[in-house]
């Protein structure tokens, strides 16, 4: 019951927001179009365990570790808006099963590669177990995750001080490992009341933000150390996935059983994501996207990184009450889903075109599992009736069947790309995120306002949104 009112409320705060003449907002049917080619193009594991995390997120906020809802979730069969989550563990246990590997061995991938990929379909594997698909459908997925577990701990190498690698060939760190391990690893440990576990993970962050934060950038990260093909640049995508992973072992200590224990952890994680947007956001071009690069002017707009980098703002003003970069969230939002005719500018880089100050072409996906068509798509999910460009007007930053563009090429990360299904996700965990602060009131806001520009259009609007919004959620 509390997920469909929350979901009545976020249906109905876009209701008011459109209402209220609140222009580049997308559509629910345009959001439906994203959730479809996100589906569709979804197949390694790190864009398949993203993907389980944005519909979470956006369709089953109560059990969401970004929402303010008690850990651990509700035992027993999960509500039908989890459908698509389920299925895809279901999937990955399937395939497991077939692949008839014994011991411990990763959820994908278990022939080798970047070992922190795998982990990120974690999360969904063990809401799978907790609400009970096991009992239905007969797969071990307390097994699976287990395994996973023990191959993270005692397979994978590690540096002196105990950081574990994103990649299983050497020891390496990556950015984006802290979206796929840590909270994995904290949400094992909540739901099996192992605090050593919740503690490991905020040990992750805090030991790859060692290795990697940059202070001469003002304390955005560098994407790849240690190892060979390293890359010192200060990755856009790479950073928006260390902030919101981040924000995800935040949320879930917070929420958790360990709230009052971890009170010192929570407060560092919040202080590293407020370091990351204090020494990104001073980047932002003035089109409201980032650079592929933060830093570097010459590389191209990438739409993917700016999506994940707003979502991971609105979710750090709810989980920690910090406000400072709420304009420039609403000015990515708002550019990204601005009308074609109202677009201010958008990169002139072609697709097949290479601007990243690295010279390494190592990629996630150069090592992962080849697409697997066993994985729930949108022909077999409800995104898949979506059907936007019949209607909708174009957009700047979407094609007319809604893939996000201009994006970084999700297995070759200095080339632009044609489809990031990891940049659909973000666009849907963006507006999840936005939905959840504008539901709660848009907290933050006024403030935000002051200290932006074109502060009394703003206010006059949220008048009339944050009114509307008390009406919907009866507070």
């Amino acid at each position: 019951m509390r997920t469909q009112r929350f979901a009545a409320v976020g249906a109905g705060v876009l209701a008011l927001l459109a209402s209220a003449g609140w222009a580049q907002t997308l559509t629910d049917d345009q959001l439906e179009g994203v959730k479809a080619r996100l589906a569709e193009g979804a197949t390694h594991s790190w864009e398949i365990g993203t993907r389980a995390e944005a519909l979470i997120e956006s369709d089953t906020p109560a059990y969401s570790v970004l929402n303010n809802t008690a850990l651990p979730p509700p035992k027993g069969q999960a509500p039908a808006s989890l459908d698509e989550v389920v299925a895809i563990a279901r999937a990955v246990v399937q395939n497991r099963t077939k692949a008839d590997v014994q011991g411990p061995q990763p959820l994908m991938d278990a022939s080798g590669g970047a070992a922190g990929d795998p982990p990120s379909i974690g999360v969904a594997v063990l809401l799978a177990n907790w609400t009970g698909a096991g009992a239905q459908d007969g797969h071990d997925y307390a097994g699976a995750a287990t395994d996973q577990l023990e191959f993270l701990l005692e397979k994978v190498p590690k540096t002196s001080d105990g950081a574990i690698s994103h990649r299983m060939e050497q020891v390496q760190l990556w950015s984006d490992f802290v979206y796929m391990v840590p909270p994995f690893l904290a949400y094992y440990g909540v739901l099996n009341q192992n605090q050593s576990l919740v503690q490991l993970a905020y040990d992750q962050c805090r030991l790859y933000r060692q290795y990697l934060v940059d202070d001469d950038a003002g304390g955005m990260w560098k994407h790849i150390v240690l190892g060979q093909n390293t890359d010192n640049g200060h990755w856009s995508t790479g950073n928006g996935w260390a902030a919101a992973g981040m924000l995800r072992v935040l949320g879930t200590i917070q929420h958790s059983q360990y709230a009052k224990s971890m009170k010192k952890q929570a407060k560092d994680l919040t202080n590293w994501v407020s370091e990351i947007h204090n020494g990104i956001y001073p980047h932002q071009r003035t089109n409201g996207l980032f650079g592929n690069y933060a830093d570097d002017s010459s590389t191209f707009d990438d739409a993917s990184s700016t999506a994940i980098l707003a979502s991971t703002v609105y979710r750090l003003a709810l989980l920690a009450g910090v406000h400072t970069h709420l304009p420039q969230a609403e000015m990515s939002r708002k550019a990204l889903s601005a009308p074609a005719s109202g677009s201010s500018s958008s990169s002139s880089s072609s697709p097949s075109s290479s601007s990243s100050p690295s010279s390494t072409s190592t990629s996630p996906a150069s090592s992962s599992a080849s697409p697997n068509s066993n994985f729930p798509n949108s022909s077999t999910t409800s995104s898949s009736s979506a059907s936007p460009s019949a209607t909708a007007q174009a957009l700047a930053h979407f094609t007319p069947d809604m893939w996000l563009t201009p994006v970084v090429n999700p297995n070759e990360f200095g080339v632009q790309g044609a489809h990031s299904p990891e940049g659909q996700a973000f666009v849907v965990e963006m507006y999840a995120a936005w939905r959840d602060w504008a539901a709660l009131g848009a907290p933050g806001a006024n403030a935000a306002v002051r200290a932006g520009t074109g502060g009394r259009t703003w206010v006059g609007m949220w008048a009339g949104v944050v009114a509307g919004v008390v009406l919907v959620v009866g507070f």
